[in-house]
């Protein structure tokens, strides 16, 4: 099996290796909320046709500065943290043979160190050691590549070309068209594959890849993304037709896409729906992901309610009545398998280690033709349960329905949110009972959100084609996949192999913290438990936010209206451990923000003009 892990390798090379690493990861920052899906238990996965989405972030410990001034929409004062700078060395030197870094690898760090002056250049910025990207989050530099990079050193790999097989869903498939009705996007798979091939081009053209280019094959998929038997012949397909070096996004209901594929030893990002540490640690170096697994976000989940909720009085219910009382949990979660049943099971273990019971537990089905008809059943259980604080853990849909239940049947809980698949999206919010979801707060996956014109991934593509990208709703969720991959890629080096990506994946530090983006790593970072760790999983932190339902503005796909998530402290983030102790921080708009309406000072970047495609 391949390699879980970097131990066992040579001592100093590994802790340069951790510094000077690929250490771009993608740091999430707004949802585009099309072709979305929810994966098993609810929050097992942010889908990877509809996860949360971002721009690059880079490694360090540089915290920025919290707390934006009280009218909830200017960044927080406080100084600009600028980037790394170093002067470039004064003389010329080859890459030494002794590089702490994979052969042909030379970063603009380790340059420094070493003392070598190595012209890195004009997609570098000699003044920041980053690329000359916009972008607070933008990568160190590597030097160009010249040489020999050793031909075909895995398969899918040439001396010029790095096949990747993209999956994407048919443009018309039920469950997503579910889904989706409740928003509106227009984007066609035509717009999306046009969108990711004009991503390729702006990330080939910033990070080394070692004289090889990107050759994308789309495939659509046969079947719907819940029907087993079609994810496993698209797999049998791509090993035996497509031959790639691996595979981004797949049919996101069914494990068979990836079982197949790993199975086939053919590495994939994002292949389907979440799972457990245990699945991806079995499968070392064949499967990546980038939310939190539902392990992480139990414990969370579980590390804010004790901290925050437990044993206070449920002030924020809509009820009245029940703002005197203790809180009395009850959970509302999605059942799609044995491994949510099983999750459910492990988040309860898991607030009883801050002596927190569960009143009334209630699964349903997302299923449109039974979904009303569970979501009375269940909304009566938890009146009849005295419930005053909903836990909810599950798709974006079902919330309309619940909601809109609880308001017949005159049940006016306190709605806790839970970093489960878009419910904290505003897109998704204002569909739901606003009586109901005024009341909603909790934690996030998501960062404070920035208007999309001036950072994220629709800005950068602006910036560097000259013209929106034609999957302008999409472009968020088709993002973060190819600009990991691309990020590893420049640490991995010539020899490209499933064992080097995956050092260089784990080998990376986490991101650097922020306002506007999650802070990611892979691998064995001290974060997790032990148990959790290594960690295929990239988000390591959360936001606190509640939702106001009389602020006004852009969702995350530029409809205007009315309703917007408020981020306390600016976005602050908390890593487990983190969250403070004391009363949520909900329904009080001082030191909030909704939309950044510039770069938080904190996160200021230079201006560049954009070089042509490569």
């Amino acid at each position: 099996m391949y390699p879980a892990s970097a131990e066992g390798r040579n001592d100093d090379k590994n802790r340069a290796l951790k510094r000077y690493g690929p250490i771009a990861l993608i740091a999430v920052v707004v949802l585009a909320v099309v072709g979305l899906v929810v994966a098993g238990g609810g929050d097992d996965e942010l889908a990877t046709n509809g996860s949360a989405v971002a721009d690059t972030g880079s490694a360090g410990d540089t915290t920025p500065a919290t707390g934006p001034p009280n009218d909830g929409t200017q960044p927080p004062d406080g100084g600009t943290t600028a980037p790394d700078s170093t002067d470039p060395p004064a003389t010329e030197d080859p890459l030494p043979a002794d590089s702490p870094l994979p052969d042909g690898v030379m970063s603009f760090g380790v340059a420094s160190d070493l003392g070598l002056n190595i012209d890195f250049g004009d997609r570098c910025d000699p003044d920041t050691g980053r690329v000359k990207v916009p972008d607070f989050f933008a990568p160190e530099c590597y030097a160009p590549f010249d040489g020999d990079n050793g031909g075909a050193t895995a398969r899918g790999v040439t001396e010029d070309s790095i096949r990747i097989v993209w999956w994407v869903s048919q443009d018309s498939d039920p469950i997503l068209d579910f889904i989706t009705s409740a928003i509106s996007n227009d984007d066609t798979n035509a717009d999306d594959e046009a969108t990711m091939r004009g991503l390729i081009e702006l990330y080939e053209t910033y990070y080394e890849t070692y004289g090889r280019k990107i050759d994308l094959v789309v495939m659509v998929g046969s079947g719907a993304i819940n029907d087993e038997a079609a994810a496993r012949a698209d797999a049998v397909k791509i090993d035996e037709e497509l031959d790639p070096f691996m595979v981004w996004g797949g049919p996101l209901l069914t494990n068979a896409f990836a079982e197949e594929l790993s199975a086939r030893g053919i590495p994939c990002f994002g292949c389907g729906p979440g799972q457990t540490s245990e699945y991806y640690q079995e499968r070392a170096g064949l499967a990546y992901a980038i939310t939190k697994g539902p392990e992480q976000l139990d414990l969370m989940v579980a590390e804010y309610i004790g901290k925050r909720l437990a044993g206070d009085p449920a002030i924020h219910a809509g009820d009245e009545s029940m703002h005197p009382q203790e809180r009395v949990f009850g959970r509302i979660w999605l059942e799609s398998s044995a491994a949510s049943v099983e999750s459910n099971a492990r988040f309860e273990t898991a607030l009883e280690e801050f002596g927190v019971s569960i009143a009334e537990s209630q699964s349903y089905a997302l299923n449109p033709a039974t979904l009303q008809e569970a979501a009375a059943t269940v909304i009566a259980r938890m009146k009849d349960a005295g419930v005053t604080s909903v836990i909810f853990n599950g798709d974006p849909i079902a919330p309309r329905e619940f909601t809109n239940e609880a308001t017949a049947q005159n049940y006016f809980p306190e709605w806790i949110v839970t970093g489960s698949v878009l419910i904290d999206t505003t897109a998704f919010s204002r569909t739901y009972n606003q009586e109901q979801w005024a009341h909603a707060f909790g934690i996030s996956n998501q960062a404070a959100r920035v208007d999309r014109q001036v950072a994220g991934s629709f800005s950068k593509y602006e910036w560097f084609h000259g013209e929106p990208p034609a999957a302008d709703g999409n472009i968020g969720v088709i993002n973060p996949t190819v600009q990991t991959f691309f990020s590893f890629l420049q640490g991995t080096g010539p020899n490209l192999t499933i064992e080097t990506f995956n050092d260089a994946t784990f080998l990376a530090p986490p991101t650097r913290s922020a306002l506007t983006a999650a802070s990611l790593s892979w691998g064995s970072q001290g974060i997790w438990p032990d148990n959790l760790e290594p960690d295929y999983r990239g988000v390591d932190d959360i936001s606190e936010l509640w939702w106001d339902a009389e602020a006004t503005g852009l969702d995350e796909i530029d409809k205007d209206g009315t309703g917007l998530w408020r981020f306390v402290n600016g976005g602050q983030r908390y890593k487990p451990g983190e969250i403070p102790e004391g009363p949520p921080q909900a329904f009080d708009s001082e030191s909030t923000v909704t939309i950044y309406d510039e770069r938080p000072a904190t996160e200021a970047v230079p201006d560049y003009d954009p070089l042509p495609t490569q």
